[in-house]
């Protein structure tokens, strides 16, 4: 590797509890605003030059740049799925070679590695750094930036969590959520049941129909999630809902998907359906990461690479062509969950890693 990370672990740690310190829930405005501004000090503090805030509707993006020709992409995000008071219950804590805390492992920890390697070079031209305020959401409001400079750059790093083992996660199923919404007709259910018309008995149909739609042998999986119905329990239902996780992992399959979910047709006569949805991040196919795989593996010889099924940001931009290697991010586990946690022997080697691949692509 190029050199050994300057800034030591407690220096890692100190700004990792400075960010986790500022909850940062997707959709909090208020709350974003203050993450952002502490993940641009923090840029700030350790690379020098101005963080700017790209304000959207979603809350600030940060956006760094080293100057020169773009080269290659820092790709994350600082908003995470956990209330407001999370912080209160579950503080941020360093014990038994473990840091624990809300955010820590997704995605708070991987700046901060990517940060402090970058730290370490003393050329940084070329280098960008894009921390985004709504990938958990669904990054409806920074695509359209994350895409141009991911083009831009032509090479783009994310800092996601590792995954098990602390593998590289060189492709990602393209994944969505679809919402099937059911009108039917109320009636009471003792008195006249026949004259309504049972949007829950219609939503079972469906149910049974989505599920169907699935391919595990393509690697597709369709999966009901969440339904509602009804009211009371002597009226017959009028309306009722469900929702569908949707991962694929090819064109096709999206296309044969979303085909389908267009087609879904009522069973129950008088009974309408309304579909709303798409798979919204599109595969990640392992050809995009292979020749950044293939470099990360020169600096660490054992290390692996996996398919996932979660989707993150990686996913557009391998979808643009532009080479895309994910999971660089922290070693650890439990994302989004109360165990969430980060390994702290593993950040030295992780923040090298970062400096390195952005070493050799500046110099290939």
């Amino acid at each position: 590797m190029h050199k050994t990370v300057d800034a030591s672990v407690d220096a890692m740690l100190e700004d990792l509890r400075t960010l986790v310190e500022v909850e940062s829930p997707s959709r909090d405005l208020d709350a974003l605003l203050a993450s952002a501004k502490a993940v641009a000090a923090v840029i700030e503090s350790r690379l020098g030059g101005q963080a700017v805030l790209v304000e959207s509707e979603a809350g600030p993006h940060v956006h760094w740049s080293a100057g020169g020709d773009p080269t290659v992409l820092i790709l994350g995000h600082h908003d995470t799925v956990f209330p407001l008071g999370t912080l209160e219950r579950r503080p941020f804590t360093v014990k038994d070679g473990q840091a624990t805390g809300p955010g820590v492992f997704d995605m708070l920890g991987g700046l901060v590695q990517a940060i402090h390697g970058l730290a370490t070079l003393d050329d940084r031209s070329g280098v960008e750094i894009l921390v985004t305020a709504d990938e958990e959401v669904g990054s409806r409001s920074s695509r359209a930036l994350i895409e141009e400079r991911a083009l831009a750059c032509g090479a783009v790093l994310v800092l996601e969590g590792a995954a098990d083992g602390g593998g590289l996660k060189t492709g990602r199923k393209g994944c969505g959520t679809f919402q099937v919404s059911v009108t039917g007709r109320a009636s009471h259910a003792g008195l006249e049941p026949a004259a309504g018309v049972n949007a829950l008995i219609e939503a079972s149909h469906q149910v049974l129909d989505i599920a169907a739609l699935g391919r595990p042998d393509l690697g597709t999986t369709v999966t009901p999630t969440v339904a509602s119905a009804g009211t009371l329990d002597n009226v017959v239902p009028a309306e009722a809902t469900v929702i569908v996780d949707v991962r694929v992992e090819s064109a096709d399959e999206k296309e044969r998907i979303e085909s389908a979910f267009a087609a879904l047709a009522p069973h129950l006569a008088e009974a309408e359906i309304a579909v709303q949805g798409a798979v919204g991040r599109p595969p990640m196919p392992e050809s995009a990461s292979a020749e950044l795989f293939a470099v990360a593996q020169q600096l660490l010889p054992d290390l692996e690479g996996k398919a996932v099924g979660g989707g993150s940001d990686g996913n557009f931009t391998a979808a643009l062509g532009v080479p895309t290697l994910d999971g660089l991010g922290a070693v650890g586990g439990g994302a989004h969950a109360d165990h969430e946690y980060l390994v702290i022997g593993a950040m030295v080697e992780r923040a090298n890693l970062v400096a390195g691949l952005v070493n050799a692509m500046r110099n290939a």
